[in-house]
C-alpha cells in the first residue's frame, strides 16, 4: 500500500525493515560541477577543464564523486521523511560509475536495520542508499546510519 507523504517527518516506529523509498529526480548541470568545484576548491581538471577531460578515459568532465554523494543526501532526506536528530557514519560508500554532465539520477532508499536506544527515545537506522541514473545504472551505493527519534510517550 502507497504511503502518504505526511508533512512531518517519521519517528523511527513508523518504518519497517526491508521499505523501501524512491525519491523524484534530478538532473545533474555543468554548472552544478562548477559551482561544487567552486564551493568545496575541488578544481581537479577532470571535472572543470574540458581539454584536460577530453584527454580522459571519459571524454568529457565528469561530477565530483563527492557531489554525487551530496546528491544521495540531498534527495534522499525527504524520502523518507525522517524525525532525524543527526546523520551518525557511513558504514561503506562505493563510486560505481561516473556521473555524467545530463545524467538524471535519483535515490533509492531501503531501511536495513533499526536499533532502538534510550528506552526507545530513539533509534539508529541503518539504509542502504544508492544513487541511480536515467539508464536504471547504479552509480554509486553505500550504507548510512542516523539517528532518528521515537514517537513522543513510546
Amino acid at each position: 500500500m502507497p504511503r502518504i507523504h505526511e508533512a512531518r517527518g517519521l519517528y523511527y516506529q513508523e518504518i519497517e525493515e526491508g521499505e523501501v523509498w524512491l525519491s523524484p529526480s534530478r538532473t545533474v548541470t555543468e554548472a552544478d560541477i562548477v559551482l561544487f568545484a567552486a564551493l568545496t576548491g575541488d578544481m581537479n581538471p577532470l571535472h572543470v577543464d574540458h581539454e584536460f577531460a577530453r584527454q580522459s578515459a571519459f571524454g568529457r568532465p565528469v561530477a565530483h564523486g563527492l557531489l554525487g554523494l551530496s546528491l544521495v543526501a540531498g534527495l534522499g532526506a525527504n524520502w523518507p521523511r525522517m524525525q532525524t536528530l543527526a546523520f551518525v557514519r557511513i558504514h561503506e560508500w562505493h563510486f560505481l560509475k561516473p556521473i555524467m554532465p545530463g545524467d538524471t539520477v535519483h535515490v533509492r532508499t531501503e531501511v536495513l536495520a533499526i536499533e532502538p536506544r534510550a528506552r526507545g527515545r530513539r533509534a539508529l537506522v541503518r539504509w542502504k542508499r544508492q544513487l541511480i541514473n536515467q539508464d536504471n545504472v547504479v552509480v554509486q551505493e553505500g550504507v548510512t546510519e542516523t539517528l532518528v527519534e521515537g514517537r513522543p510517550g513510546a
